[in-house]
């Protein structure tokens, strides 16, 4: 037994753990679930054995007749819940990877569809074999509501896309209650609500709530604040790890955020626009690489005698990232909505471009200090709706094929891109992300270093499910339609 089973085990009988909800991610980025006693884990031998499952059942995994897989936790992930203390429902998390059946001739091995221990494994050995380790820091942005029906849409003419009066208009939405907007009470307005404290910003108890449990679950938060939507917008980042940990804190958070909010009555989502007419929920996401341990070693993006603070492995590795950019909206803003989240007016990032200090951006050089621990990029053109392992995967790949290749991205443009006519777009050789999903996933089909990095049956999996999705979308019939056109 190793060491890491063995404190998994003890944690598990010292917190009186009943349940272990076993978790994974499908290709989609949905997180997987279910539930074994935990006496096959204190007692047994499910840490060393895995559980098995159909993978027919989970999309992008297995055709009916391959269908049985094997879950296998990764012990090191054991996370007792904290917000339960009910000795029947006392339950423990645990991450694990997703094996071939082990009585087939492959059995035992890593399966191809798993964004886990597949594809965000091969990454990390990929950095690892170039001498470095690639550390992640997502800003996760997301809404909380006090209710949304989808199944009743409302059109009026009087009522704001925050919920209060006012005279602005627009087309037929879903209209979510949030927790901000009390009859007779203080409104937050529309793009306002940046940094607004309480009593107007009704979510403070709340993010103190999930940054305590989440603290207590191992993963540190750095800050949290009310983001600058009006309804509910909350951004909470924890500070950053290598890409499978951060993965998983990724989902971490997600579970909390959405368990917490059901303690309030209310609805989490992490779908990147929820409004109309207001500022939607992005992913930036802060990477950098190092050589030895992270944080000790030499960040190898780090130059002090540069005027940004950053060296040419750094400038080659954004390099790598604009030059795949196109393809990279496809993995990282996954959803019809995604593009509803990258227009221009909303401070999403829509120019390729890069800069210091510069929010609109592409890739962002934060230079807040000039430090080797402080020194990154970031990339902007991310959203929660993505799969992490999938999306912080491919980021690394398209970096690291900057450095490979030596893409140097030019000089950083230091105006307002949000400002720019298309003829300066044109001088300066800014370009333009894809504006829908459709556009996004042809730019990925021809990007062979990306769908090297996810391996032939997650890329050709996430190519149908993705190419499904966008013909649904056109098949369907929008109540704004009907409002446009159907006096015509």
């Amino acid at each position: 037994m190793s060491d890491e089973v063995e404190k998994a085990k003890k944690k598990l009988e010292e917190a009186k753990v009943t349940n272990v909800l076993c978790l994974f991610s499908d290709i989609r980025g949905i997180l997987q679930s279910f539930t074994v006693p935990a006496r096959e884990f204190i007692e047994g031998d499910a840490y060393e054995t895995g559980i098995g499952f159909d993978g027919s059942s989970i999309r992008g995994f297995k055709t009916i007749e391959m269908s049985d897989m094997v879950w296998m936790p990764d012990a090191a992930t054991t996370t007792v819940i904290p917000w339960i203390d009910d000795p029947i429902q006392k339950s423990a998390i645990i991450f694990g990877d997703v094996y071939e059946a082990f009585g087939e001739k492959d059995g035992g091995t890593v399966s191809e569809v798993d964004p886990r221990g597949y594809v965000a494994k091969r990454a990390m050995k990929m950095a690892e074999d170039m001498g470095y380790k690639a550390i992640f820091g997502p800003e996760i942005e997301f809404f909380v509501f006090e209710s949304v029906d989808p199944t009743h849409l409302v059109y009026d003419l009087w009522v704001s896309p925050a919920g209060g009066e006012g005279d602005s208009w627009g087309p037929p939405r879903v209209m979510p209650k949030s927790p901000e907007i009390r009859p007779g009470g203080l409104i937050l307005r529309p793009k306002e609500a940046y940094f607004r404290a309480p009593p107007e910003d009704t979510t403070n108890d709340y993010r103190n709530e999930l940054a305590y449990y989440l603290t207590k679950m191992g993963v540190e938060i750095e800050y949290h604040h009310h983001e600058v939507a009006t309804a509910g917008q909350i951004e909470l980042d924890y500070k950053p790890r290598e890409l499978v940990p951060c993965g998983d804190a990724f989902y971490m958070f997600k579970f909390a955020a959405r368990n917490i909010a059901a303690k309030y009555g209310w609805i989490a989502t992490f779908m990147p626009k929820p409004l109309y007419l207001d500022n939607a929920s992005g992913m930036h996401t802060h990477m950098s690489l190092w050589k030895g341990e992270p944080f000790k070693g030499e960040n190898v993006f780090f130059d002090e005698n540069d005027e940004f603070g950053i060296s040419q492995t750094c400038r080659y590795f954004i390099g790598g990232l604009i030059e795949h950019s196109k393809a990279l909206t496809a993995i990282c803003c996954p959803t019809v909505n995604s593009y509803k989240r990258l227009v221009p007016g909303f401070e999403a990032p829509i120019n390729i471009s890069w800069s210091p200090r510069n929010r609109s951006a592409l890739v962002r050089v934060p230079i807040y200090f000039k430090s080797p621990k402080a020194t990154r990029c970031e990339y902007r053109a991310v959203d929660p709706s993505c799969n992490p392992y999938l999306a912080f995967s491919a980021l690394l790949a398209a970096g690291l094929d900057g450095i490979k290749k030596k893409i140097d991205p030019g000089d950083p443009l230091r105006v307002d891109m949000y400002e720019l006519s298309e003829e300066e777009k044109k001088k300066y050789g800014v370009g333009e992300l894809p504006t829908t999903l459709r556009d996004a996933l042809d730019h990925l089909a021809s990007d062979e270093v990306l769908q090297k990095v996810l391996g032939s049956h997650v890329f050709d999996a996430f190519m149908s499910i993705k190419i499904d999705e966008w013909n649904q979308y056109c098949l369907y019939i929008t109540p704004w339609e009907f409002m446009k056109y159907l006096d015509i």
